[in-house]
């Protein structure tokens, strides 16, 4: 009776370790099995109240941090649409004013609205597409495809951006390089990553496109000359809305958003991405599958 009391006691300190050895059928023997399933089923709840708790503790924390991300996104869409409608109102009251009454300077101020319309409007498209991705809304679509065919026509749609700010692309692929993945996609990778390398070009003014080839993989890097990222930002450049140069971002309608779809588009392929600093300029690359079989 004292050694099954001496148990009791432990248990209470939520001590389960300790069993009663049951040797006899008589009534010590019962009360010292009763204890040994109470000891087994206390530790077990226990137990799973712990789980649960710490489940619990990990929701609450997800949940702050949704909240927080939340407001940081609310704030950063404010902020981002804040110029584009003040211009607009501006320069809208501003021709219902007749404040120039030439017509030249009303096509400039109907140019200005139309352009700051444009920037919104791209910008909401970017945020559904974003959305779409980062909840799994967007169906991948994987196929076997030339990437160099890709690319060049990617250059010589963005040809007349090249020559207004005379930069000179270098791309030399002649032969076709086949890679599996969703055309479609890819295609918005590499529109986001040219976009920005003319964004960010400057010096030598030069943008290189280069294919490299290792193992199964094909690694696709887009350089261009000029300032490098700070290296307390490298790992920022994918959040949404972060710009390393805030005061140049309206220099060219940038809204931090195209390298966020670009993260979220080789995380839904299962491939990497990344940036290198070079002495020169700044290397984006992404890997795609290239394996034949």
């Amino acid at each position: 009776i004292l050694q099954l009391a001496d148990i009791s006691k432990k248990m209470s300190d939520l001590d389960f370790e300790v069993k009663y050895p049951v040797t006899t059928n008589d009534e010590i023997g019962e009360l010292g099995r009763s204890i040994n399933t109470l000891s087994e089923k206390l530790e077990k709840t226990i137990t799973e109240l712990k789980n649960a708790n710490n489940e619990l503790l990990t929701d609450i924390q997800n949940k702050i941090q949704i909240d927080e991300m939340r407001k940081d996104f609310l704030s950063n869409v404010t902020h981002e649409l804040k110029t584009p409608i003040a211009l607009i109102q501006g320069y809208a009251e501003g021709l219902l004013d007749n404040i120039n009454e030439d017509a030249e300077s009303r096509e400039f101020y109907c140019d200005v609205i139309i352009d700051e319309a444009k920037k919104m409007n791209q910008m909401v498209k970017k945020l559904l597409t974003l959305n779409q991705l980062e909840f799994g809304n967007n169906q991948v679509n994987i196929e076997r495809f030339d990437i160099v065919a890709l690319l060049r026509s990617i250059l010589n749609s963005t040809d007349i951006l090249f020559q207004q700010k005379e930069v000179m692309a270098v791309f030399d692929h002649k032969d076709p390089v086949y890679v599996w993945a969703d055309e479609y996609l890819i295609e918005e990778v590499l529109t986001n990553y040219i976009s920005n390398a003319l964004n960010h070009v400057d010096g030598a003014k030069i943008i290189e496109i280069k294919l490299i080839r290792h193992d199964n993989l094909v690694r696709v890097a887009v350089f261009n000359t000029g300032p490098r990222i700070p290296e307390e930002d490298i790992d920022k450049i994918w959040d949404k809305f972060y710009k390393v140069v805030k005061a140049r971002t309206r220099e060219y309608g940038g809204s931090g958003i195209g390298l966020s779809i670009v993260k979220a588009i080789m995380t839904s392929l299962n491939q990497k991405c990344g940036v290198v600093n070079h002495e020169s300029g700044v290397e984006f690359w992404f890997e795609l599958d290239a394996k034949n079989d």
